[in-house]
């Protein structure tokens, strides 16, 4: 009797365990991933961090799949030969760990002056240069380890292979097809080197034109749906009649079609100025970009006297230290005030010529009305 007591117990305590087993944390393969940002919501981190880290895992892919494909395949070669699979795999990686090496060392090098970039873009790209670096560096260890030894374990030899099913069969068929298509062109292509080196000629002059009309900039605008806009009042204008011109512009873009809600605020910084944030319908609703809705408030807004409205979609990215009203910024230092007070309306309006350019506008307000006080702190006259 005790021993059947002894025996039940230590079934319940085994299957205990192995329950317990089945459950544990550490069998769960996590990636945790700390950011922070002082000026960015973590929602907008979030996608951030996740786009640059998904391309470079997409990217890493391909060169991941074939320093695998390639210790494969030489390893399948010689077990087609009739070597046993061990052997195989010992064989078939000495030939070819020296080539997996080499492709893996030139990848890196490639990206490696993206992790050295300094600026802006660096600071972008060096996650993304690391997570690609990482994973070819994973790559070739895998190459050279592990495949080698599931090939000498899960290959086929010659005298194991079964009767291919109709589905390989016509996969091969079709294979064979692409292979003798492949050879046709080849050859006719080496039957006419002249027209195959004007078709290159042509193929870079292509390449070169289209390099010089596709647009280019630093950034791609994005459309967030969200637009800030700055409004700048007359220097004198005080708040009461501030807030009727800011109250005249929130009405106008609350009507126009694309726009769902609309918040703002005036008298912050300064009385003659204030900030509206716009959100707009989803995309599928609206049929138009955030630009173009930019485009048509640009033209409402204007007709508001005595203020400017300065509107910009939102970015994902954004470059610089100072908050401003425009989407990029330039900065005068000079050694006086006077000489700011002087060079600043000039350069404004020289910018403000430029055809290309919009909203142009600063942050220098010298032009309000104002009124100097001198106290006589003197004795006091009978």
């Amino acid at each position: 009797m005790q021993a059947a007591i002894n025996a039940a117990r230590a079934d319940a305590d085994r299957a205990a365990a192995e329950s317990d087993l089945s459950v544990n944390p550490a069998d769960v393969p996590i990636l945790v991933l700390a950011l922070s940002s002082p000026t960015r919501t973590a929602s907008s981190l979030y996608d951030s961090a996740a786009t640059v880290l998904q391309q470079a895992l997409t990217i890493a892919t391909g060169f991941v799949v074939d320093d695998a494909i390639v210790m494969l395949e030489n390893i399948s070669r010689h077990v087609e030969n009739g070597v046993p699979r061990m052997q195989a795999a010992l064989l078939g990686a000495r030939e070819v760990r020296f080539t997996v090496v080499s492709m893996s060392i030139s990848l890196v090098a490639v990206f490696l002056p993206i992790l050295l970039m300094a600026g802006i873009i660096g600071r972008l790209f060096r996650e993304f240069a690391l997570t690609l670096s990482l994973a070819i560096a994973v790559s070739l260890v895998v190459s050279l380890t592990v495949t080698p030894m599931m090939c000498s374990r899960l290959l086929e030899e010659p005298h194991d292979k079964r009767e291919e099913s109709r589905v390989a069969k016509w996969l091969e068929r079709q294979f064979q097809r692409l292979q003798n298509g492949y050879a046709r062109t080849l050859g006719w292509s080496l039957r006419h080197p002249l027209l195959i080196l004007l078709s290159l000629i042509g193929t870079v002059a292509l390449n070169g034109y289209l390099y010089i009309i596709v647009p280019k900039g630093f950034f791609p605008q994005q459309d967030t749906g969200r637009i800030i806009g700055g409004i700048q009042a007359d220097q004198s204008t005080s708040f009461q009649a501030m807030k009727v011109k800011f109250s005249e512009m929130v009405k106008i873009v609350e009507e126009d079609p694309a726009v769902n809600s609309v918040a703002g605020f005036t008298g912050a910084r300064s009385t003659n100025s204030g900030f509206m944030f716009i959100s707009l319908k989803p995309k599928s609703e609206r049929k138009v970009s955030a630009d173009a809705v930019i485009n048509r408030l640009r033209k409402l807004l204007g007709d508001v006297a005595g203020a400017r409205t300065f509107l910009q979609a939102v970015q994902d990215i954004r470059v610089g230290g100072r908050q401003s009203i425009a989407q990029y910024q330039f900065t005068l230092l000079s050694d006086t005030t006077s000489d700011l007070y002087k060079w600043g309306p000039i350069l404004t309006d020289a910018l403000q010529k430029r055809p290309e350019l919009a909203d142009v506008n600063s942050d220098q307000q010298q032009g309000g009305l104002e009124a100097m006080v001198t106290f006589d702190r003197g004795p006091p006259r009978g």
